[in-house]
């Protein structure tokens, strides 16, 4: 056992590494953090080994099948949290409360695109914001438009005579990141 122990673990682990890092090239997009943390794991499973080896084949082959079974449950745990995550997450769109308003609506920042297109005027607009508007249609402008009055969103389709679809993805449009990336870009 002693020298089972001394072969696992000279030079900082080395064996015992490298045999946790060819199971891990099964799964891949691991981090160095993850790594680490599946080289403590297998320092807890080569104790149990140690204790359980019964000498019936190789420890080399034994200890490879414990690390692997320990492994493999390991990363069915963390996919198992990251599904259950997934499942918990809600989009900044999702419908909530009256007025067709989204979740997105509901949460109070300090800047908003309206704000900024009703403050400013359309003379007063920066290079940004001109920037900004170019890249809208004149649909979604109409939008932003009302938007900046305050109506509601039922209250712009009706006046535009548009369908939820249509105000939902002009509305998109303008919230979008490759649109409204211009507004905080480093150029004046």
């Amino acid at each position: 056992m002693e020298q089972i122990l001394h072969a696992y673990y000279e030079d900082n682990a080395r064996k015992l590494r490298r045999t946790v890092d060819r199971l891990l090239l099964k799964f891949g997009g691991l981090s160095d953090s993850d790594r680490d943390d599946f080289y403590s794991l297998a320092n807890e499973v080569f104790v149990d080994a140690m204790k359980r080896y019964d000498e019936s084949l190789p420890f080399e082959s034994f200890l490879y099948s414990c690390l692997s079974n320990r492994i493999k449950t390991e990363m069915t745990g963390r996919n198992c949290q990251k599904r259950r995550a997934d499942r918990l997450a809600l989009s900044l769109d999702m419908p909530a409360g009256e007025e067709d308003a989204t979740i997105g609506d509901m949460i109070a920042g300090s800047c908003s695109i309206e704000q900024e297109v009703l403050e400013a005027g359309e003379e007063g607009y920066s290079r940004r914001m001109t920037a900004y508007l170019s890249r809208l249609s004149s649909l979604q402008r109409k939008v932003l438009g009302l938007r900046c009055a305050g109506y509601q969103p039922n209250e712009i389709r009706e006046t535009l005579h548009i369908t939820k679809r249509q105000y939902a993805d002009c509305y998109a449009a303008i919230h979008s990141y490759q649109n409204v990336s211009l507004l905080y870009s480093c150029e004046q």
